[in-house]
Protein backbone atom coordinates (compact mmCIF):
# COMPACT_ATOMS: atom_id res chain seq x y z
CA UNK A 1 0.00 0.00 0.00
CA UNK A 2 1.34 3.40 -0.92
CA UNK A 3 1.17 6.42 1.34
CA UNK A 4 1.70 9.99 0.23
CA UNK A 5 2.54 13.14 2.10
CA UNK A 6 4.09 16.55 1.93
CA UNK A 7 4.71 19.89 3.51
CA UNK A 8 2.21 22.62 4.40
CA UNK A 9 2.75 24.70 1.26
CA UNK A 10 2.81 21.71 -1.10
CA UNK A 11 6.31 22.39 -2.46
CA UNK A 12 7.53 18.98 -1.22
CA UNK A 13 5.67 15.76 -1.96
CA UNK A 14 6.83 12.30 -0.95
CA UNK A 15 5.78 8.69 -1.39
CA UNK A 16 6.10 5.66 0.89
CA UNK A 17 5.87 2.29 -0.84
CA UNK A 18 6.53 -0.01 2.12
CA UNK A 19 5.22 -0.70 5.56
CA UNK A 20 5.11 2.10 8.11
CA UNK A 21 6.73 1.41 11.46
CA UNK A 22 5.22 1.97 14.88
CA UNK A 23 4.10 5.53 15.61
CA UNK A 24 5.63 6.97 18.78
CA UNK A 25 5.27 10.30 20.49
CA UNK A 26 8.73 11.71 21.20
CA UNK A 27 9.07 14.13 24.11
CA UNK A 28 12.80 14.85 23.80
CA UNK A 29 13.83 18.48 23.93
CA UNK A 30 15.02 18.48 20.31
CA UNK A 31 11.70 17.18 18.96
CA UNK A 32 9.73 19.63 21.09
CA UNK A 33 11.78 22.57 19.85
CA UNK A 34 11.85 21.40 16.21
CA UNK A 35 8.06 20.93 16.13
CA UNK A 36 7.11 23.84 18.38
CA UNK A 37 4.75 21.62 20.39
CA UNK A 38 4.88 19.28 23.40
CA UNK A 39 5.99 16.23 21.39
CA UNK A 40 6.57 14.95 17.86
CA UNK A 41 4.59 12.11 16.28
CA UNK A 42 7.18 10.03 14.43
CA UNK A 43 7.12 6.77 12.55
CA UNK A 44 9.99 4.92 10.90
CA UNK A 45 10.03 4.00 7.24
CA UNK A 46 12.76 2.01 5.48
CA UNK A 47 14.91 4.28 3.33
CA UNK A 48 14.33 1.98 0.37
CA UNK A 49 10.59 2.68 0.64
CA UNK A 50 10.76 6.48 0.96
CA UNK A 51 11.05 8.79 -2.04
CA UNK A 52 10.76 12.53 -2.60
CA UNK A 53 8.55 12.87 -5.70
CA UNK A 54 8.59 16.65 -5.99
CA UNK A 55 10.41 19.58 -4.43
CA UNK A 56 13.79 18.11 -3.48
CA UNK A 57 15.22 21.57 -4.11
CA UNK A 58 13.02 22.91 -1.28
CA UNK A 59 14.24 20.28 1.19
CA UNK A 60 16.93 21.46 3.61
CA UNK A 61 18.69 19.64 6.39
CA UNK A 62 19.75 20.82 9.82
CA UNK A 63 22.41 18.82 11.66
CA UNK A 64 20.77 18.79 15.10
CA UNK A 65 23.35 16.47 16.69
CA UNK A 66 26.61 14.82 15.57
CA UNK A 67 24.79 11.89 13.91
CA UNK A 68 21.30 13.25 13.19
CA UNK A 69 19.91 15.49 10.44
CA UNK A 70 16.38 16.90 10.46
CA UNK A 71 14.86 17.74 7.08
CA UNK A 72 12.31 20.49 6.48
CA UNK A 73 10.77 22.64 3.76
CA UNK A 74 12.59 25.94 3.23
CA UNK A 75 9.38 27.58 1.98
CA UNK A 76 6.95 26.85 4.82
CA UNK A 77 9.18 25.36 7.53
CA UNK A 78 7.33 22.03 7.78
CA UNK A 79 9.40 19.32 9.42
CA UNK A 80 9.29 16.30 7.09
CA UNK A 81 11.63 13.64 8.49
CA UNK A 82 14.86 12.97 10.35
CA UNK A 83 17.73 10.62 9.61
CA UNK A 84 20.43 9.11 11.80
CA UNK A 85 23.72 8.47 10.00
CA UNK A 86 24.01 4.85 8.82
CA UNK A 87 20.39 4.08 9.76
CA UNK A 88 18.25 1.92 7.51
CA UNK A 89 15.17 4.07 8.02
CA UNK A 90 14.01 7.67 8.21
CA UNK A 91 11.58 8.92 10.84
CA UNK A 92 8.64 10.59 9.12
CA UNK A 93 6.62 13.27 10.90
CA UNK A 94 3.19 11.67 10.96
CA UNK A 95 1.42 15.00 10.54
CA UNK A 96 2.82 15.30 7.02
CA UNK A 97 1.00 12.18 5.78
CA UNK A 98 -2.05 12.76 3.57
CA UNK A 99 -3.94 9.88 5.19
CA UNK A 100 -3.13 7.48 7.95
CA UNK A 101 -6.43 6.18 9.21
CA UNK A 102 -4.75 2.87 10.03
CA UNK A 103 -1.92 4.40 12.09
CA UNK A 104 -2.17 3.80 15.82
CA UNK A 105 0.22 5.34 18.37
CA UNK A 106 2.15 2.76 20.38
CA UNK A 107 4.24 4.61 22.97
CA UNK A 108 5.66 7.80 24.44
CA UNK A 109 9.44 7.96 24.23
CA UNK A 110 11.73 10.28 26.16
CA UNK A 111 8.84 10.79 28.56
CA UNK A 112 11.47 11.51 31.21
CA UNK A 113 12.15 14.83 29.50
CA UNK A 114 8.58 15.82 28.59
CA UNK A 115 7.51 19.44 28.86
CA UNK A 116 6.56 20.21 32.47
CA UNK A 117 3.25 21.75 31.36
CA UNK A 118 2.16 18.61 29.47
CA UNK A 119 0.19 15.84 31.16
CA UNK A 120 0.12 12.45 29.46
CA UNK A 121 -3.36 11.05 29.97
CA UNK A 122 -3.45 7.98 27.71
CA UNK A 123 -2.40 4.44 28.60
CA UNK A 124 0.31 3.97 26.00
CA UNK A 125 3.66 2.56 27.06
CA UNK A 126 6.08 5.16 28.38
CA UNK A 127 9.84 5.00 28.13
CA UNK A 128 12.09 7.52 29.91
CA UNK A 129 14.46 7.33 26.91
CA UNK A 130 13.89 5.69 23.51
CA UNK A 131 12.18 2.36 22.90
CA UNK A 132 14.37 -0.50 24.15
CA UNK A 133 13.94 -2.46 20.90
CA UNK A 134 15.22 0.36 18.67
CA UNK A 135 18.90 -0.09 17.72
Amino acid sequence: MQQFGGCLCGAIRYRITGRLGALVYCHCEQCRRAQGVGFAANLPVAIAHFRIDRGREFLAGYRSSPKKTRFFCVCCGSAIYSYLDAAESVRIRAGTLDAGDDIVPTAHIYSGSKAPWLTITDRLKRYPKREPERP
